[in-house]
């Protein structure tokens, strides 16, 4: 009997309470992550189930999660381009990906208002990187987004011991008057992205002042491409990694212990929607514009 009766009280509290009522600040929450796009709808809305909720009218993949319905698109680059119907396009220097959460019910009649929540991730496709010196190497970028969505992603510029590119070499260090001459083997690389976004190096150039246009530099890859014949590029907008060889030398009539800075423009390039790799062979110029600058401090010593 005491099983029955706490039975029924329980049948009593779910009548009395009725179907849930929706979050008034009906607020959308996204978060764009560099591989990942995760969205929260409050609990619950307009008396919609989280199973009667689809991702883009698709995927019912939606669980409960602390007083809200969330839905994630695992993966920006999937085989067959598209996720729970998200679509992407890219207006120069911005990546934008869209999707929506919609109701989507069989019955015959609908008794609860339709909901269609759109949102979208931005993403930028040039870092401007300000004063990023060698003994630092690495800074990272923040871009927020739409809604309460934010991007990051960790950009390096690094310095390596030879060209299989493997191993990093600490900074910092100096070259001496005797190794003026001497490869240097530099790259650019990008941690936390999709496989589908590649490393560009537009533009490279030296100078010996933090300075990017100071009026003493020289030019080491333009437009992606070497600018003379001791300089080669290994990689450029293959892979999360652009890498890049040059002769290591010094500025004339400048004092005995110098520094020779190194700065590259960079640019993420979606592969899904272009042809990243950069040709050289036929001076093939890039129809994007150039990113932002990375920055490293090579120090030159005389003996």
């Amino acid at each position: 009997m005491v099983t029955l009766a706490i039975y029924l009280l329980v049948i009593l509290a779910r009548a009395l309470a009725g179907p849930c009522i929706p979050n008034k600040a009906d607020v959308i929450l996204v978060y764009c992550y560099p591989k990942t796009i995760i969205t929260r709808i409050p609990e619950c809305p307009y008396g919609w189930e989280v199973n009667q909720l689809a991702l883009g009218g698709i995927c019912y993949n939606g669980i409960h999660d602390s007083g809200y319905y969330q839905f994630t698109i695992p993966d920006l680059s999937p085989k067959n381009k598209s996720y729970c119907g998200t679509q992407s396009e890219f207006k120069n220097p911005l990546y934008h990906f869209y999707n929506s959460i919609v109701s989507n019910d069989s019955s015959v009649i609908v008794k609860s208002q339709p909901v269609n929540y759109s949102f979208t991730c931005t993403y930028n496709a040039n870092y401007l990187v300000n004063q990023a010196a060698f003994d630092q190497r690495v800074a990272t970028v923040h871009v927020k987004n739409g809604s309460s969505g934010s991007f990051e992603s960790q950009l390096s510029l690094n310095f390596y011991s030879n060209a299989k590119f493997s191993s990093i070499k600490e900074a910092p260090f100096v070259v001496e008057t005797s190794e003026i001459g001497s490869d240097i083997f530099a790259g650019v690389e990008a941690k936390g992205l999709s496989d589908r976004f590649k490393v560009v190096l537009n533009n490279c150039w030296a100078t010996p002042s933090s300075e990017y246009f100071y009026q003493i530099h020289w030019p080491l890859i333009t437009k992606g491409c070497a600018t003379d014949y001791s300089i080669l590029v290994h990689e450029n907008g293959k892979t999360n990694r652009a890498t890049f060889q040059f002769n290591a030398f010094r500025f004339r009539n400048i004092p005995k212990l110098s520094k020779v800075w190194l700065h590259c423009e960079t640019h993420v390039c979606d592969s899904e929607k272009f042809s990243c790799p950069v040709t050289c062979d036929k001076r093939k110029q890039r129809a994007e514009q150039t990113g932002g600058v990375l920055v490293a401090e090579i120090t030159v010593r005389s003996e």
